[in-house]
């Protein structure tokens, strides 16, 4: 009986094995269609067991974005370059002031390479009104009723 090439990821070891065959493929300089299959294949496992084993589903996308910019060695004005946007916009991401529009997750998600998904999520932005209390957020704002 013919043994597959390929199965289900099931430990952390084949998880890494993979993303190295991956990366080697990814990088061949001509893919025919039997590569070209092969890369999908690993790309679809692979992103299952990203879904199944994801550390960052609790983790907000402003936390993720500091994560990035730290193992990049990135500042402020770096990904305001990037991202061809003011370094106060970035500054107002970074501080909860601002949410993350469509198109600047779509630029961090091709710089950093990975889904849209990890910084297309909900979370809490702080609210100006509510400024000078510890973990103020847009949730918890003072509303006035006429």
């Amino acid at each position: 009986m013919k043994t597959l090439k390929y199965t289900i990821i099931k430990s952390k070891s084949q998880y890494k094995e993979y993303c190295q065959v991956l990366e080697t493929l990814v990088e061949l300089p001509s893919k025919n269609k039997a590569i070209s299959d092969e890369i999908d294949l690993l790309t679809y496992l692979i992103k299952k067991w990203d879904e199944e084993h994801s550390i960052f589903n609790d983790v907000d996308p402003i936390e993720i974005l500091h994560s990035f910019m730290e193992d990049h060695k990135l500042k402020e004005n770096d990904l305001a370059k990037i991202l061809k946007v003011s370094k106060g916009y970035i500054s107002d991401i970074l501080r909860y002031k601002k949410g993350l529009s469509k198109e600047i997750i779509r630029n961090l998600s091709m710089y950093f390479k990975v889904y849209q998904e990890l910084f297309n999520r909900p979370y809490k932005l702080k609210s100006p009104i509510n400024s000078h209390l510890k973990n103020a957020s847009v949730m918890n704002t003072r509303k006035e009723f006429v």
